[in-house]
């Protein structure tokens, strides 16, 4: 067998909420995304800060993991919420994606996605399921297209300076 066949995870067979157990992968997926899409070195103990207080607190968000029939993560992706005035109901935001290398193409995001658009479903007072990605993530920008999503009338803009 070749390194790229050993490679190869095993087919996605389950998409669960993540939990403690999880921590490990989430901040090492996070951190990989961020240096893989914008070129940014997370700070880990803050990043694993962050992630912990997600799974400690479901009011800031859930994670989701697709996971192999060993267990092991190939992807993952973070919900928050946002109130929407304007529509009397909630907009689920996608965040933190990623995918291990190995894993792409072959589905995971797709099975996240539809696990959050079930889960959205499910909540009755979903509006809209939004996510932002980096502009010239061409890559991811077409995954999402795969599934549905459309480029916003919004631009995004942000303060970091406070």
């Amino acid at each position: 067998m070749d390194s790229q066949t050993a490679a190869k995870p095993n087919r996605i067979v389950n998409i669960v909420c993540a939990g403690p157990e999880h921590r490990d992968a989430l901040v090492s997926g996070n951190a990989a995304m961020a240096l893989e899409t914008e070129g940014k070195q997370l700070d880990v103990a803050v990043l694993r800060r962050g992630v912990e207080r997600v799974l400690e607190d479901r009011s800031k968000g859930f994670y989701l993991v697709a996971l192999d029939s060993a267990g092991s993560v190939l992807g993952q992706l973070m919900i928050t919420f946002e109130w929407s005035d304007w529509r009397a109901g909630d907009i689920y935001w996608i965040q933190s994606v990623f995918v291990l290398p190995s894993a792409r193409r072959s589905g995971v995001y797709r099975a996240l996605h539809e696990h959050v658009l079930t889960l959205a479903r499910a909540h009755g007072n979903v509006v809209a399921v939004r996510l932002y990605v980096e502009r010239h993530n061409t890559a991811a920008i077409a995954s999402y297209r795969q599934v549905g999503m459309k480029q916003s009338i919004y631009e995004l803009m942000e303060q970091e300076d406070i």
